[in-house]
């Protein structure tokens, strides 16, 4: 059997254990395999490599190089520690099923019986050498076990200075303890994180199976929207050469019918010329003279030289087709490919924020509704509510991404919606939102004329829209600094962008006056469906 020295001197420095597919640096040291990719590993980084045992340096990474020799040393190793046979079966090796501490041999069912009679010759399973039981130093078996060390000790360290007056056990009563107290303990423990590592494994395969389900749901989605998409577009197509083939038959029909006036006024005047001609070329003055007037060849309603613009009247210019139908459909069809984006994404979970509430805003107990007031609500005054308007802002900011949310304003009354700043005021007569450089939104109501407009910083811009919807949608697109507002009509409507770079995060905002507005969608609002309020 191999020596202890020897065993020591097939362990790797790195995981101090008997080498596993040994390889060999060019400084001829040896480590295992696995050991050293791990630390070349972590030298890739610094771009020098250096031997674990010796330091030398190699400037690119080196190659490793198998040691046979030692690799099959190694496995002669593992062979002897873990098939042991027995000490007196020379002849026909039996594996051993006990190694007796006493004699320092590996016995099978036939040599044990001597053994098994005398109480000195300690038994154990052959897994570990008998001379590997022993301290090194006094070359006497390990018996005990000292609690206060922690170690096992022969008798004669029992005996020594060094553990005296320590508890001992016995390694048979220490080892049951060990098993008992801490192994079963870090068993249970094993258990239960394996069995909490199971209930993840299964709630992640549950979550990727919904995954799927949401992405082949999504899918199909998609799918429809381009076929409804490419129907829409075939349709606009159709339309618009339809009507381009009608206004080009119309204007050609008018255009054919004032050449053909033209061509016979043209022939008319050429004999008209060649007649005056005639009676330039005469020579006889009876005949010149007996000539009507000639002012009579010309028609009356022609004089004042209107021949150029004559019948200029009954049709268009080419320049005058009218363009409407095509400018129309361009803007359904920028309407289409804005929809696109917006329906792609799932709307964000946006809850008022009481705290921001002005007194005369009443906000529903799913925090989804805001309604005006006249009754004050007698909230406390603090820095972060606003004092004079009747306007609210989101619990929840945005600082990057791009989402969405709908919202549903009741006819009456006056509003605005949008997004703004943490930053805002929220006492002076510019925290209204919009009228600062903090806040952007959209605005309307019933007595804006029918009409919509935007507005940030006091500059306000009204759209060419007029009201035909009483529900909105909100687009932000934090990253490309782009807040979009949409009317919910069909198909949906574009109604303006602001571009611009966003420095701080994005709250949404609502301010409402003699009405009512309601975020639509949302977990929370779901969970309080019985909370919801009906918009007037």
């Amino acid at each position: 059997m191999a020596s202890s020295a020897l065993r020591d001197e097939l362990d790797c420095s790195i995981c101090l254990i008997t080498y596993t597919d040994p390889v060999m640096l060019r400084c001829g040291h040896n480590f295992c395999r696995v050991c050293i990719d791990r630390v070349l590993d972590t030298q890739d980084q610094s771009g020098l490599y250096s031997c674990p045992e010796c330091r030398e340096e190699f400037q690119e990474r080196p190659e490793l190089q198998k040691n046979i020799t030692l690799h099959k040393v190694a496995e002669r190793l593992q062979e002897e520690v873990i098939g042991i046979f027995c000490t007196y079966c020379i002849h026909s090796p039996v594996p051993a099923v006990k190694s007796c501490l006493h004699c320092e041999a590996s016995l099978c069912d036939k040599h044990l019986r001597t053994h098994n009679k005398s109480p000195d010759h300690v038994l154990t399973d052959p897994s570990t050498l008998p001379e590997n039981r022993k301290y090194f130093i006094h070359k006497e078996l390990l018996k005990y076990y000292c609690t206060k060390e922690a170690v096992c000790i022969c008798v004669s360290c029992r005996l020594a200075g060094e553990h005296r007056g320590h508890q001992m056990e016995m390694m048979d009563e220490a080892s049951e303890k060990k098993k008992k107290k801490k192994l079963r303990n870090l068993l249970q423990k094993l258990i239960t994180k394996r069995e909490k590592t199971e209930e993840r494994v299964r709630s992640l395969e549950e979550r990727r199976r919904k995954t799927q389900e949401k992405s082949s749901g999504e899918a199909e989605r998609v799918t429809a929207l381009f076929i409804d998409m490419r129907r829409r577009l075939d349709d606009l197509e159709k339309k618009v050469l339809s009507e381009i083939s009608r206004q080009e038959k119309e204007e050609s029909l008018s255009l054919s019918a004032l050449i053909h006036q033209l061509e016979i006024k043209k022939d008319e005047l050429s004999r008209k010329m060649r007649h005056i001609e005639e009676l330039c070329n005469m020579t006889d003055p009876l005949t010149v003279l007996q000539e009507p007037d000639t002012g009579d060849l010309c028609d009356p309603e022609e004089g004042g030289g209107d021949e150029d613009t004559g019948g200029h009247d009954k049709a268009h210019d080419v320049d005058d087709l009218d363009m409407t139908v095509i400018s129309d459909t361009f803007r359904t069809l920028c309407d289409i490919i804005s929809g696109i984006r917006i329906y792609g994404e799932d709307p964000a979970d946006i809850l008022l924020d009481v705290n921001t509430a002005q007194n005369n805003l009443l906000i529903s107990d799913d925090l989804k509704t805001a309604t005006w007031t006249e009754i004050t609500q007698n909230r406390p005054e603090t820095a972060e509510r606003f004092q004079k308007h009747p306007q609210v802002m989101s619990r929840r900011r945005f600082t990057s991404g791009r989402h969405y949310w709908d919202v549903e304003i009741s006819r009456s009354g006056l509003w605005r919606v949008g997004m703004c700043y943490p930053s805002i005021d929220r006492r002076g007569h510019h925290s209204y939102i919009g009228d600062n450089s903090e806040s952007w939104c959209l605005y309307g109501g019933r007595v804006s004329n029918n009409h919509y407009s935007v507005i940030h910083d006091m500059r306000k811009t009204q759209l060419p829209h007029q009201v035909s919807s009483n529900r909105f949608r909100i687009c932000l697109d934090y990253g490309a600094g782009q807040l979009s507002f949409y009317e919910l009509c069909d198909p949906i409507r574009h109604l303006h962008t602001f571009t611009t770079t966003f420095t701080e995060p994005l709250h949404a905002a609502l301010w409402v006056y003699h009405g009512g507005m309601k975020i639509m969608g949302g977990t929370a609002s779901r969970r309080n469906h019985h909370n919801r309020r009906n918009l007037p």
